[in-house]
């Protein structure tokens, strides 16, 4: 069959198919998706009126090109929960004035927060937050699902008291009160060398050879 004959049957096929596919090298290309990660401890504890160290580290894609304005904060207690600190603009939550400490430095993709002086309410779950603008995927933010559990273990007075009267024990062993020393002092014997002064003179008994006087008697 020859060509003109076929135009007629061609042209009705050509019609059905999608634009894109007629221009070539200009194919619709998918979206590229942004891939983070934010890794924190499960569990962490410490005792009440210490200190702790909550790391943190995160990830995304090594293509995003040029990175700024990075911006790290926590949320508290919950997935939604209040914010307790942000780097930008500075801010700390009321319950943790003169507190908190963010151990990070620009360009590093991990860090720790620290809470110092703990209190019993400081109990609960903590959440890192990061937000960034990259070069190839404009803005992003995401925070760490699961978060870390931080238990604060209360003191025990009973074991308190022990070591208070251990410590107590110890000085009373090294140091001796005087009244003590003079009570031992008085109940030891006299050294053979010593000479007591209320003890009595003893006269020497003159030699063997030696006359001796009589007693003068009188008439």
């Amino acid at each position: 069959m020859e060509l003109p004959l076929l135009l007629p049957l061609l042209l009705p096929l050509l019609l059905l198919l999608p634009p894109a596919s007629l221009q070539g090298d200009h194919w619709a290309q998918p979206k590229a998706r942004f891939h983070s990660g934010m890794n924190q401890q499960k569990q962490l504890s410490a005792p009440e009126g210490g200190s702790i160290r909550i790391p943190f580290s995160f990830d995304y894609p090594w293509d995003s090109g040029r990175v700024s304005n990075v911006k790290i904060s926590w949320r508290w207690k919950h997935f939604h929960g209040d914010f307790i600190y942000n780097i930008t603009p500075p801010f700390i939550h009321n319950n943790f004035k003169n507190r908190l400490l963010l151990n990070w430095e620009e360009g590093m993709k991990k860090g720790s927060l620290q809470i110092s002086n703990l209190r019993r309410e400081d109990e609960g779950s903590y959440f890192c937050r990061v937000e960034m603008i990259t070069e190839k995927y404009g803005e992003q933010k995401w925070q760490s699902i699961q978060g870390t559990e931080l238990t604060i273990t209360h003191k025990d007075p009973s074991r308190i008291w022990r070591r208070n009267t251990r410590t107590l024990g110890t000085k009373c062993n090294r140091q001796t009160p005087s009244w003590t020393k003079i009570m031992m002092a008085s109940s030891m014997p006299p050294s053979p060398s010593t000479t007591c002064p209320h003890q009595p003179h003893l006269h020497a008994l003159p030699p063997t050879g030696a006359p001796r006087k009589r007693p003068c008697t009188l008439p």
